[in-house]
């Protein structure tokens, strides 16, 4: 019986489209291992997960390359049949080439794939294909061999109490927006938040969603809107409780960022507002209930980068500032 691990050591979106591999393995081999190697962080992400057994964690904060060699030993003990490892940088390439599995399979791009038994080239589409390759079909490349051409969705696991604790928010209709991303390019600027919730519906509550350091922000973004219903949850809820309150919101407000994926995994609306990136990098929504918002016209810098800036290369930001209310507003009939 195969033993498979898989290593996605990037950021939360990254982890959660990683997921897709573990549903398309358990549907092709229910009774196998499959485990998770993840960074320190990002593991609440797994909680209970059904299919995945053991969540290996590596602390990059701490004592990096200690931890990283002593993952590697542990790793190796555990006599792995295959290493899959979406992730393309050299820390995880360390880690397979040393896992002493029968079948390592990575991306070309990874400093490390001279060792793989299986290489797949990393291919990413031009900025404005018309069908773009998503995430989830390059990662499924690796595994094609062995579980089929097409990709599963990737999916999270709220737990029972972690809709426990969302349901008191959901008792009348409801808008969740997760206002903030790393990169100053990918993240819808604060002024125009404000303007989109002024003129969504009075008759919802809004909940302003994201970590503890977004709470500065979102309190900003609340004090200014005009409309009567907003809620700062930032700091409140983890991964899966954020995830759960999504799942059931009349719409969800993203930016090109993990919270976009969190309502892949629970099939719940989205919008996501594409700032300085473009769908064609790959990691736009999955379900029929999602919409990429971008700029109307064409723009000579953008795509500006695959990962954004920390401040618009140009200094005119115009991929964010001329997106409209009304292109926001698509899923409603309210005037504006």
């Amino acid at each position: 019986m195969p033993k498979f691990l898989i290593i996605q050591t990037a950021f939360i979106g990254d982890v959660v489209l990683a997921t897709a591999l573990a549903e398309k393995l358990h549907k092709y081999y229910p009774t196998a291992t499959i485990d998770f190697l993840l960074r320190k962080g990002n593991e609440s992400l797994l909680n209970e997960h059904p299919y995945i057994g053991k969540v290996w964690v590596w602390d990059k904060k701490k004592d990096k390359t200690r931890n990283l060699l002593q993952l590697a030993v542990d790793i190796r003990k555990q006599k792995y049949s295959h290493v899959i490892n979406p992730h393309r940088f050299g820390s995880s390439g360390f880690i397979t080439w040393l896992s002493a599995a029968k079948n390592k399979i990575g991306f070309d791009k990874n400093p490390f794939s001279f060792c793989y038994t299986k290489k797949v080239k990393h291919i990413i589409s031009a900025p404005y294909a018309v069908k773009p390759i998503h995430e989830v079909d390059r990662n499924q490349m690796l595994i094609s061999d062995i579980a089929g051409e097409y990709p599963s969705f990737p999916k999270l696991y709220p737990t029972p109490a972690d809709y426990k604790k969302v349901n008191p928010y959901q008792n009348g209709p409801y808008i969740c927006i997760a206002p903030s991303s790393v990169w100053f390019t990918k993240q819808f600027p604060k002024e125009k938040w404000i303007s989109l919730i002024n003129v969504l519906p009075a008759t919802h509550k809004i909940y302003l969603l994201g970590g503890p350091g977004d709470t500065l922000m979102a309190d900003d973004i609340m004090k200014a809107t005009t409309h009567s219903q907003v809620e700062n949850l930032c700091g409140q809820f983890g991964f899966l409780q954020s995830s759960a309150l999504m799942q059931s919101a009349a719409m969800n407000y993203v930016n090109d960022s993990g919270p976009l994926h969190f309502a892949s995994a629970v099939d719940a609306p989205v919008t996501a507002v594409f700032c300085s990136t473009v769908q064609g990098f790959g990691f736009g929504p999955l379900r029929n209930n999602g919409k990429v918002v971008e700029i109307k016209e064409g723009l000579y810098c953008r795509p500006c980068g695959l990962h954004g800036h920390r401040v618009c290369p140009e200094g005119h930001f115009r991929c964010a500032l001329d997106i409209t209310n009304e292109q926001l507003l698509w899923w409603t009939s309210k005037p504006i």
